[in-house]
């Protein structure tokens, strides 16, 4: 018997459990990456400039020449879902700076070359698995197995080591939950659940709008039917803003050794409502395996005072699943066929390499027009000089007096052409000499 399972059993006998209340659950698991769940992906577009601007880290200038990028994207019907989408925007943005400065505004170089490093960097933690298509369906986080709702599990192993594109992706589910979901007004129990495990990942650094959008959604999104937990360490790791819309709220042990843990404990400790018959700093450093302090909101809304109180024991099992087991799990899901291959669908890559090929089209054919009128030019040049020579020599002064009266002729018609000799002089001139001549 392992560890776990000796703590369960003395937990069922001390409650009074049985057996009966030991069960699985429907589970389904998801990734980032795609290689322990179902590929999660997110486009460029539906991410949004203020949270791409958060995963880049960028700064004000960084962010505004990024909105002018979604803009001229958004105006053109250029559809970015992927990175090379995103780079090649910057690109194109670059090189025709002076077109959209004026309707736009300024297009710095030295921003889009920080940008675009920022890029190089997200493709190396894997954005590039990320960023595509098919696009996660939220339909499909909201599915019921026998009438029981499925656990939809996010493997963040990996992407804990990204704290940036963890939290934007974060950001980015609550933002589109709260966006799609309809309202359904006040439920005796809400129709979804989120969990957001390491919490303060997602404000670590956050602008003071991005924490403000998300205290609005926090605070609107019960009417939508969804629950929202953050899973933190310390309820000071989350911003005033945000604690103070969380009604729910459940404290497990933390451990004060110094002057600075005490402080964090008494800060923690002041976050319940009091409760004279329990000393809440000193509790939350005696709390053992299973305990926790508790506070809830009753029926009118308002948060009960702090308990100590027991966790029930979790009905399935506590160890986790193999990595065979795991991956036997959602291969075999339904779901995993349809996002299993990413689809490189038209977007603003295809849209921008068919315009530069127009354009290098249109300018191609603009030289070769010019090199044709050149030619022409050329030869009318020639044709002219050849034309003056002849009529040169024939307006000459006569060499003998044997040479004819139609020398004179010519003599006087010459001087007369070469007064008009840009006046369709070729149509003619030939054939006046030889009647002149007969």
């Amino acid at each position: 018997m392992q560890a776990w399972q000796a703590v369960r059993l003395e937990r069922m006998q001390e409650f009074g459990m049985t057996d009966d209340h030991l069960t699985g659950f429907p589970v389904r698991f998801w990734d980032v990456y795609g290689k322990d769940g179902i590929p999660v992906r997110v486009t460029i577009s539906e991410m949004g400039s203020m949270l791409l601007a958060r995963l880049l880290n960028l700064n004000d200038t960084q962010e505004g020449l990024l909105n002018l990028v979604f803009k001229v994207a958004d105006d053109n019907g250029w559809h970015l879902i992927d990175l090379k989408d995103l780079k090649a925007m910057l690109t194109h943005v670059a090189d025709n700076a002076k077109t959209y400065r004026t309707q736009y505004g300024n297009v710095s170089p030295a921003s889009v070359g920080a940008i675009q490093r920022q890029l190089l960097q997200l493709e190396s933690e894997g954005g590039n698995d990320f960023f595509g298509e098919p696009e996660l369906n939220l339909e499909d986080w909201v599915q019921t197995e026998g009438g029981r709702g499925v656990i939809n599990i996010l493997n963040a192993q990996k992407l804990m080591l990204s704290p940036r594109l963890y939290s934007a992706f974060l950001l980015w589910f609550l933002a589109e939950i709260f966006e799609r979901f309809p309202e359904v007004g006040d439920l005796d129990k809400p129709k979804f659940v989120l969990f957001f495990d390491e919490a303060h990942l997602m404000f670590d650094n956050a602008s003071s709008a991005l924490t403000e959008q998300v205290e609005q959604v926090v605070r609107l999104i019960r009417s939508k039917g969804v629950g929202v937990y953050f899973v933190t360490q310390n309820p000071l790791d989350l911003p005033d803003a945000i604690l103070g819309q969380l009604g729910n709220r459940v404290q497990h042990a933390l451990r004060a050794f110094t002057p600075r843990d005490q402080k964090a404990v008494k800060a923690a400790a002041d976050t319940f409502r009091t409760n004279p018959n329990l000393h809440v700093a000193s509790a939350i450093t005696e709390l053992g395996v299973g305990e926790a302090l508790v506070s809830f909101l009753d029926e009118k809304g308002m948060p009960n005072v702090v308990e100590r109180a027991y966790i029930l024991l979790p009905a399935s099992a506590l160890s986790p699943l193999t990595a065979e087991e795991c991956r036997a799990s959602f291969e075999s899901d339904v779901l995993y066929r349809y996002y299993k291959d990413s689809v490189d669908n038209h977007s603003a890559f295809e849209a921008l390499a068919q315009l530069e090929a127009q354009q290098l089209a249109q300018k191609a054919e603009a030289e070769q027009d010019k090199a044709k009128s050149q030619s022409a030019q050329s030869s009318d040049k020639k044709e002219l000089g050849a034309l003056d020579g002849f009529i040169g020599g024939l307006s000459g002064g006569r060499k003998s007096r044997n040479q004819g009266m139609a020398y004179d002729v010519a003599d006087a018609l010459g001087s007369q052409l070469n007064k008009q000799a840009t006046r369709a002089i070729s149509r003619g001139l030939m054939g006046v000499i030889k009647n002149l001549l007969k």
